[in-house]
């Protein structure tokens, strides 16, 4: 099931969920706790100012449902999030989570339709004014840097960035999750977890000469043509097409299917093949049914050794140990 929301009646039904989350007692001073509406689903949002007018948001609620929210063109503010569990795509392509991140530039928003899956999310949420990019990263003037400026749009239409998921991002993220200490060493010690992450997200940005341009962005009809192609991935497993045949079959280009597929979905054609056929095998497997050379015939291999190679890099453990029951070691 699928539920459809406007942006509005998602801010209502978290509104009528928390009616006296100003007043309730709070964990620390300048903290917030919003319980998710039942509604929804379950879990929190907890929200905390760690400099006036620059909030921290930590997420960790689950969906009952999956859910499309439709956002309509409106005054944007800087936004830089990080999540480390859940995916959230919208129809023109961007993603947050799964391998990348998301910079939502202050200006004015398009119009568009998110899209949220019936699972757990465990995520940051950094909101605040652009010009506290002067207040926190400053070029010799004492204003933003050229190179963040398309940060900072007013009435122009905002930028939107999804910079990938680093090993250090993801630390820095889960450090601020799991902060060990309470009262003002805890907003002391959030003030700089925050700017350090903002800075690795702002890293290629920095680094480039001229600054970088957020990603072309696919059209819609590009976008349903890139979901038939997994469609026919996923049911032809044993049998894929090449690269060339799909992207005749669906009605794109070849270069298109590579990069709408790269920026929907986080990975390549040939990836997507290979970790649903891995997720497959691993079910087929711990279901005892059939033997190791079977699944690997199943999941489109002719090499027992191709198969257990890739298996292994999947879930950390052979094919062989996981038909006996052992349990991966790598994270899903």
């Amino acid at each position: 099931m699928t539920i459809t929301l406007t942006m509005y009646e998602d801010w209502e039904l978290w509104a009528e969920a928390n009616p006296n989350s100003l007043q309730k007692p709070k964990p620390e001073p300048f903290e917030i706790v919003r319980e998710m509406p039942k509604q929804l689903g379950k879990g929190y949002a907890r929200l905390i100012e760690v400099y006036p007018h620059f909030w921290l948001m930590i997420v960790d609620y689950k969906y009952r449902d999956d859910i499309l929210i439709k956002i309509p063109e409106w005054d944007h503010p800087l936004q830089f999030l990080v999540y480390l569990s859940g995916r959230i795509t919208d129809e023109y392509g961007g993603q947050l989570g799964e391998g990348y991140t998301c910079i939502s530039g202050s200006g004015v928003q398009r119009q568009m339709t998110t899209q949220l899956l019936k699972t757990r999310y465990v995520g940051i949420d950094i909101e605040m004014p652009p010009e506290l990019l002067a207040t926190f990263f400053p070029d010799e003037a004492g204003e933003i840097p050229h190179q963040l400026r398309l940060l900072a749009k007013g009435n122009d239409w905002q930028t939107l960035l999804y910079p990938e998921t680093t090993t250090a991002i993801q630390g820095i993220a889960q450090q601020i999750i799991n902060c060990p200490y309470e009262g003002m060493t805890k907003r002391m010690y959030l003030q700089g977890k925050v700017l350090e992450l903002m800075a690795l997200q702002l890293a290629p940005i920095l680094s480039a000469q001229d600054g970088i341009q957020p990603s072309p962005r696919l059209k819609a009809d590009t976008i349903s043509r890139i979901h038939y192609a997994r469609e026919i991935l996923s049911a032809r497993l044993e049998n894929p097409p090449s690269l060339l045949e799909l992207a005749q079959i669906v009605g794109v280009s070849d270069r298109n299917l590579r990069r709408g597929f790269k920026e929907m979905f986080g990975t390549t054609v040939f990836g997507y093949l290979t970790n649903i056929r891995m997720e497959q095998a691993e079910q087929l497997l711990r279901s005892g049914k059939l033997s190791v050379a079977e699944v690997a015939n199943l999941s489109g291999y002719s090499q027992q050794g191709h198969f257990a190679a890739a298996f292994k890099r999947k879930f950390g453990i052979t094919p062989r140990e996981c038909l006996s029951g052992k349990r991966s070691i790598l994270p899903s």
